[in-house]
């Protein structure tokens, strides 16, 4: 979502801060991309204190998760105790009356409730992990994930058939579309086509 909406490719090894890997785990501070800004669709550079300063109401803050459950609820991992990018922005955004903006693939999706796991997370609560303990938080936004984008730029159905893979298609999903002939042509060209994008690279 970063590069279409700069314009241009970005390292995508540095473009986050925690993920999972060998384990939870995250980007060292000093190795990660700083947060893009846009204003009126022009890059700026601000120091996220910057960016504390002037976001307000008006703006969008666009912010991935880790989890969607089976409400259509996000929750964000968290390995700082002082609660990370959520704790920094997020929660801020939210009191300003910011709309949040969470892109999210059905790949992550869990059976049970981000609302029940919460209480049950946190780094001072879990005794033993593969890479950090980690807290949960549920983010509160719009959710767009594969289906709710592919209904939206190209008028069809969407619904999600399954998830995963072997070799190429680990972390894939499979998508059922459905609509008019000619929509759902153009829908299926143009996600055939993001199949062929490169993954990211190793992170960290």
């Amino acid at each position: 979502m970063a590069e279409e909406l700069l314009g241009r490719g970005i390292a995508r090894e540095r473009f986050c801060a925690g993920y999972i890997g060998e384990g939870l785990t995250w980007v060292p501070p000093e190795r990660r991309a700083r947060v893009f800004v846009l204003r009126r669709g022009q890059p700026v550079e601000l120091s996220e204190d910057e960016i504390l300063g002037e976001m307000k109401s008006g703006d969008v803050l666009i912010k991935g998760a880790n989890v969607l459950d089976a409400e259509g609820v996000c929750g964000v991992l968290m390995a700082s105790p002082a609660g990370g990018t959520v704790g920094k922005l997020a929660i801020p955004a939210l009191a300003r009356g910011v709309e949040t903006v969470i892109p999210i693939s059905c790949a992550k999706s869990v059976h049970g409730y981000v609302t029940d796991l919460a209480p049950e997370l946190g780094i001072g609560r879990v005794n033993k992990s593969t890479g950090f303990a980690v807290g949960l938080f549920p983010l509160v936004g719009t959710v767009v994930t594969e289906v709710e984008a592919v209904e939206l730029l190209y008028g069809v159905r969407a619904k999600h058939v399954a998830s995963g893979g072997v070799g190429p298609g680990v972390g894939t999903v499979t998508l059922l579309l459905v609509g008019d002939e000619a929509k759902v042509e153009q829908a299926f060209a143009a996600v055939a086509g993001l199949v062929r994008d490169e993954p990211a690279p190793q992170v960290g």
